[in-house]
């Protein structure tokens, strides 16, 4: 029998893969330096972000049966090679002057390395951390949270020092680097593997290990209620916080009547709660479980979208639009253990993949609503409304999913007895 790896080395890996991949949220960087050199519109530059975050939701529904056949450490290869060279062909694009060839390697080619990075590290730590599924898919979407905190300052100093083209290069060559080396120790447990300590406590009856609801493949699942369900509590999260997300600093400055820089600073701080977010919430769903997160996610947002225009002091508004960015994050951190309690871990990496269509769809519809509202009534705070009241639909998915669980383990202890 082979010797077991280290699974914290494996979370470690899976931390370098996402934040190499979520350098993607610090593309805002990029922004005015290409169009102070080509004199594209604002709208042009920002399509290139919109193509990688389209291509990341098509390339994990694609691809996530690549992950499951090839394991974690061909898909992640594949990542490393996809991202690195659209990251590098970038600095190309930007030498020739070609904004069509910007979008093939940053759009097409970064986002199908964003998709395939995104998902494969995440399913393989569901299966080394049966005790603390939470956590361990916590930990490695934090990172992905947290990485354009890391990246933007980097690629600010870059720019100016070395130029656009040669700053494309340059991390292009850093990615590769940082996710090959990560993905090569990445690895599936070995069939019935328990971690020690936890495998000694299950042996002695200490400890019960707490069955998958069931155990189905990608293409039974989509077959399934509770896959639309999980779909669309995920995509309605996202789309009411990645409008947020999109709008906070003009929303900070229409609503509290806080300057530029003071908007642009609280942007930046409330990126860390997204962060934060996600190894919190995540941590916390392994003891009151996931469909109580979940629950709790929506009754703490249809209050505070709803309260957000309406108030007027300067420390509230920041304290609710940060609890709101914890739950944006931890939305995505919560969901690949959501899917291993409903799905079982047979083919949890496809599953993902297909739910993170939810996040490409979010990721047109939130922003451009938004944009919308602020066009045809003059103010963000209107759209907030209109949020709230998606978020009493996502709570009722979150109690219906609950009678679909319960069915499943009256079945489960059924066909046990």
């Amino acid at each position: 029998m082979k010797k077991s790896k280290n699974r914290w080395l494996i979370a470690l890996s899976a931390v370098g893969i996402h934040i190499s991949i979520g350098s993607v949220y610090a593309w805002s960087n990029f922004t005015n330096p290409l169009i102070e050199k080509f004199g594209w519109t604002a709208s042009q530059v920002q399509m290139t972000f919109s193509i990688a975050i389209l291509f990341l939701g098509l390339s994990a529904a694609f691809l996530g049966h690549f992950v499951e056949r090839h394991g974690p450490k061909k898909a992640g290869l594949l990542a490393a090679i996809f991202f690195g060279i659209g990251i590098a062909g970038s600095g190309l694009a930007v030498n020739i002057g070609s904004l069509t060839m910007l979008y093939i390697f940053y759009g097409v080619l970064g986002g199908i390395g964003l998709g395939v990075g995104y998902i494969a590290p995440v399913s393989t730590l569901i299966k080394w951390f049966p005790d603390r599924r939470g956590l361990a898919t916590g930990l490695a979407i934090m990172g992905f949270g947290f990485a354009a905190a890391i990246s933007s300052p980097i690629m600010d100093a870059l720019i100016k020092s070395v130029g656009i083209a040669n700053t494309f290069f340059i991390l292009g060559i850093a990615y590769f680097a940082v996710m090959t080396l990560s993905s090569l120790y990445l690895d599936k447990p070995e069939e019935g593997w328990l971690p020690a300590g936890f495998k000694e406590n299950v042996e002695s009856g200490k400890v019960k290990i707490k069955k998958d609801l069931s155990q189905l493949t990608a293409n039974e699942a989509v077959k399934t209620r509770r896959f639309y369900y999980l779909w669309i509590m995920l995509f309605i999260n996202v789309t009411c916080g990645i409008a947020i997300l999109s709008a906070a600093k003009p929303l900070a400055e229409e609503s509290i009547g806080l300057t530029t820089a003071e908007a642009a600073a609280l942007v930046g701080v409330l990126g860390l709660f997204n962060g934060f977010g996600r190894i919190g919430w995540a941590s916390i769903s392994d003891y009151i479980g996931r469909p109580n997160t979940y629950t709790t996610f929506f009754v703490l947002q249809i209050a505070l979208f709803f309260m957000l225009p309406q108030t007027s002091s300067s420390i509230l508004f920041q304290v609710m639009l940060a609890v709101i960015y914890t739950c944006y994050g931890g939305g995505f951190a919560s969901i690949p253990a959501y899917i291993g309690d409903l799905f079982g871990t047979k083919q949890v990496g496809a599953i993902h993949g297909y739910i993170l269509t939810a996040w490409a769809a979010a990721g047109l519809a939130g922003p451009l609503f938004a944009a919308w509202i602020k066009d045809t009534t003059g103010s963000y705070a209107n759209s907030l409304t209109f949020f709230s009241g998606l978020f009493i639909v996502a709570l009722i998915v979150s109690i219906l999913v609950r009678f679909d669980m319960k069915k499943l383990a009256a079945k489960q202890e059924k066909s046990v007895a």
